[in-house]
Parts: structure tokens; sequence; C-alpha cells
């Protein structure tokens, strides 16, 4: 995968993100459908885009979630994120987060989340894991030099299928701000999906594998 294809949308997830809401008019357009299902159209406003994509990710659903809650250490594995790191945690869970990308064409972007987490995966693998984050721009001061995302919504909702798989759907809507290419944006609509799930089943599988060494041994007889 090209450097151009990853570079707007992976980061924007980073991270993670659905809000916007778009006319009743206008339609959901399938770009693609094979293992991920990934659908987009225009926001409301005209500006940017609604995505909504899903399919089934071979990693255990608990370490999905473990992956998608700790946004903090996003910059350590999610492409183009140069800094992650969480403001404040209220007393319900909730938190504020705050995220810079950066680009090799465009300039570096940055936003603030407000994230909730309205369910969670039990640690032996029963219910779902709904989180949803919404735009909390003027929680951290707007950085000289870096455009800030003031629109980034979305939710995602993991659902355990079976032993070491689960079942996506990840909606956002996001308004990219300042200028960026109309091929740019066209590549995010399906190549930057793709690599954010491949980015978070490999994320999940890594701490799946560091969960399953810290089990301690079984007794002996």
């Amino acid at each position: 995968m090209s450097n151009v294809k990853r570079l707007w949308w992976c980061g924007a997830l980073a991270v993670a993100l659905v809000g916007g809401v778009a006319s009743a008019e206008e339609k959901w357009e399938t770009v693609e459908d094979d293992d991920v299902v990934i659908k987009v159209r225009a926001r409301s406003s005209g500006v940017g885009k609604e995505v909504w994509a899903e399919g089934d990710l071979e990693a255990n659903a608990y370490d999905i979630q473990t992956a998608l809650i700790d946004a903090g250490s996003f910059r350590l594995w999610m492409p183009y994120v140069k800094e992650s790191r969480i403001v404040s945690t209220a007393e319900d869970g909730s938190r504020m987060a705050y995220a810079k990308l950066n680009f090799p064409v465009v300039s570096a972007r940055d936003y603030v989340l407000h994230v909730v987490d309205e369910k969670k995966i039990a640690e032996d693998g029963t219910g779902e894991f709904v989180q949803r984050w919404t735009s909390a721009d003027a929680v951290v001061p707007v950085r000289e030099g870096v455009v800030r995302l003031k629109h980034n919504d979305g939710t995602w909702h993991v659902t355990p299928k079976g032993e070491g798989k689960a079942h996506v759907v990840y909606k956002f809507s996001v308004d990219p701000g300042g200028s960026v290419p109309g091929w740019l944006a066209s590549f995010g609509q399906k190549d930057g999906v793709m690599d954010t799930f491949e980015a978070v089943e490999e994320r999940a599988q890594k701490l799946g594998k560091e969960r399953q060494k810290a089990k301690p041994a079984p007794a002996k007889p």
C-alpha cells in the first residue's frame, strides 16, 4: 500500500468517527463490497464525507475493544498519528482525547474528541462494544501551523463472532479542513478505511498474544 493511498483517512481515525446527518435525498454509494463493505455519501454541509464500513476481523473482540479504548497509544500503531494523548478522564470513564496527524503532502491536522464507551465486552467475551465520539474543539487551543478538524464524529460497534473473530461496524463523518486535493479525498473513501481496519486487526492480535502470555500457568496436580 503506497503512502499516498494511506495518507488522509488512516489518521482521521485515528484514530480514528457517525455524525452530520445527510439529507434524505443523499444516497449511500458502495465503493467496496468484498470482505469489508464500505459505503460513502456527502455530508449535508457539502464538505467532507460520511463513511459506513463493516466486516469481520480476525481478532478477539475483547482485544479490539482494548485497542480502541487506548487512544493515547494511537501514535504507536496508527499510520500518520504522530502525537496522541488523553487530555482528561471523567468519573464515568468518558475522556477527552487529542491527536496530531502528519502527512507528506498536505498540512498537519489535529483533533480533540469527547469519547464515550457506551457498551463494553466482558473479559469472558460476552457482550458488545459500542464507542461514540464527537468533536470537542475548544478543549485544546489551536496550534500554529496545524489545521484543526472541527467536525469529527463517529462510532465503533464490535460484536464477538466465534473464537478469535469479531464483526465490526465503523461509521464516521469528518470535515478534513483546509485544502485537500480531490484525488486524495477519493482515496480515503476506500483505501484509507481498509488500512484502518488492518491496523486495528494487527494491534488487537498483538494485544491478544500479550494477554495470553500474561495469564498465570495452570496449577500442577
